[in-house]
């Protein structure tokens, strides 16, 4: 397959509210949308990056330059026959995951159209339903918590988890346990620990958690495995794990028990799919996590998470639990047993709103292959 031509739009597409972490506040959605043209048929990616370089090295900025002038430019001048053979071809760009993510899930959602195969049969899904749980930003109060814990369960979600930091994670746990004993709950610092605090982090280990996930450096995986030989709650990886080397190197040295997978992340689907699959065969459970995605993201996040080693409910959750309105028609909603239902249609399945889309979109630039 020869690409045509391609379409990229800086997007806004607020939250609902303003969602917290350990160390920053996002307002929206920042991302970078790609569509890509060939033989008739359109594929739909996004780049789920944030406006400032706070979860990793990448912002809007940086990765809508290396996407218009080194990432385009390798697709232009390679005939692809499948979607794998992207994450190799832009292997020699170091770094900038999101940004390869952005066209490397576009190009699996042509493939899947030209093919009449959706994306979880591509990589080998097994899972219609896929279930989901719900991540909560750092609240003003205690009280306020409690209340989203409760609403979320009540519509269904099969796992809480909440966003902790240093004042803000021992007591928050302790009320959620005293008042909804039984739910499967986890927790997120976003790398805003050290491994001095490993004592304090001990007490994590009297709630029984599903896992603590990233509590040390986003750059870090061998303090890690210092830390996870403290604690008897199982430690999760997400920022350190940019690909599947690294993916094995924590778990040669026993640095985490559970891998988060955001295939944005570590560059897209086939990146993602090979960290699965190391994790499978070595009997270690992978989730899906989320970065607030449109509605275009959050399909490949479903197929991904359709995978057989997928075990704990993933970060993906219904369109409308971050947004007012998506730039999708078809939008993902929570069933009543706390799933998400797997797009089975050729491609990605989205069906983007494109009028929508105009609205949200703060810039846009189209580049035709010559």
């Amino acid at each position: 397959m020869k690409i045509e031509r391609i379409e990229l739009r800086k997007i806004f597409l607020p939250y609902r509210k303003p969602f917290e972490t350990s160390g920053w506040i996002e307002d929206g959605n920042h991302g970078i949308i790609a569509r890509i043209f060939s033989e008739g048929l359109t594929g739909w990616g996004e780049g789920p990056v944030g406006l400032e370089p706070w979860y990793n090295e990448e912002t809007t900025e940086t990765a809508w330059s290396i996407i218009r002038d080194f990432l385009v430019p390798v697709l232009f001048k390679n005939e692809i026959s499948e979607p794998e053979e992207v994450d190799k071809l832009f292997d020699p760009v170091r770094g900038n995951k999101i940004a390869k993510t952005a066209l490397e899930f576009a190009v699996w959602d042509i493939f899947g159209k030209a093919k009449g195969l959706s994306l979880s049969m591509m990589i080998g899904g097994e899972r219609r339903r896929i279930p989901v749980g719900v991540s909560i930003g750092i609240q003003k109060d205690i009280g306020t918590l409690l209340k989203y814990v409760e609403s979320y369960l009540r519509e269904g979600y099969q796992r809480i988890k909440i966003k902790i930091k240093p004042g803000y994670d021992i007591e928050p746990v302790k009320a959620i346990r005293k008042n909804f004993p039984g739910i499967k709950l986890q927790v997120d610092a976003n790398s805003i620990y050290k491994l001095e605090d490993s004592e304090h982090l001990r007490q994590l280990d009297n709630f029984d958690l599903l896992l603590i996930e990233q509590p040390l450096a986003h750059d870090d995986i061998y303090q890690h495995s210092k830390l996870q030989k403290k604690l008897k709650t199982p430690l999760c990886l997400d920022e350190s794990i940019t690909s599947p080397d690294l993916a094995v190197f924590a778990l040669e040295i026993n640095a985490c028990r559970v891998i988060n997978i955001k295939p944005s992340r570590v560059g897209g689907l086939t990146a993602a799919k090979k960290i699965h699959d190391i994790c499978m065969h070595r009997s270690v459970p992978v989730w899906c996590g989320g970065m607030l995605e449109t509605g275009i993201g959050r399909t490949f996040n479903a197929a991904l998470a359709s995978l057989p080693n997928f075990t704990l409910p993933g970060d993906i959750s219904a369109n409308d639990r971050y947004f007012e309105r998506d730039i999708v028609s078809n939008p993902f909603s929570l069933n009543s047993d706390g799933t998400l239902t797997v797009p089975d249609v050729p491609g990605c399945g989205a069906v983007v709103d494109e009028n929508y889309l105009e609205k949200v979109t703060v810039q846009k630039l189209e580049i035709v292959n010559k």
